[in-house]
């Protein structure tokens, strides 16, 4: 994928093409990295390259849920361990988790088709605004794409703290671009 987001023919076309861009540019911070790694927890924080995929796949899929009108049911102790690989979990298994919730996702913008389908506000949790009983799908996509990117961010620091990778040299080796003068792709270290 590009590094950067094609023409767009409409607003639905733009949602869905900026999510699965923020998406693919939180994935690329996995690139190259062993189990361990992916488990580590390098920064201040506790937040790992792999639970950090794994939380934005899991998000992801509650927001759908929430969409689709289906039950859901929030495990708020399951919080954390939402920000970590399980010990049986390998990032091939989250990866293969992930592309079915972003197919998922697809599915049911366009099924729906209508970006300001009523989508229930949850007034149990304190952020969430008490004078509104509903977002609009646009809101939901939107909230998804800061979501994600936001912790694309998280990753790109724990990533750069784990072996020095940074955004493009990840993207170059993970497409194959051609080294040039300023832009050189990622090698494991020796």
């Amino acid at each position: 994928m590009p590094g950067q987001v094609g023409p767009i023919a409409n607003e639905q076309e733009g949602l869905l093409a900026y999510l699965a861009q923020s998406r693919y540019v939180l994935r690329l911070t996995a690139f190259g990295l062993t189990e361990e790694q992916l488990r580590a927890t390098p920064s201040a924080s506790s937040l790992s390259v792999g639970g950090l995929i794994k939380h934005v796949a899991t998000t992801e899929e509650s927001w759908m849920t929430i969409v689709r009108g289906e039950p859901q049911t929030v495990d708020y102790q399951a919080y954390e361990t939402n920000f970590r690989l399980a010990d049986d979990e390998s990032i091939d298994d989250v990866f293969a988790r992930y592309d079915r919730i972003a197919a998922s996702t697809e599915k049911t913008v366009l099924d729906l088709a209508d970006l300001e389908h009523p989508v229930p506000i949850d007034h149990s949790v304190p952020w969430n605004p008490a004078d509104r009983d509903f977002w609009s799908l646009r809101w939901v996509l939107l909230h998804l794409i800061q979501e994600t990117t936001r912790h694309a961010g998280h990753a790109d620091i724990v990533r750069e703290s784990i072996d020095g990778a940074t955004a493009y040299p990840l993207m170059a080796a993970a497409e194959g671009w051609p080294e040039t003068d300023w832009l050189k792709p990622w090698k494991p270290q020796a």
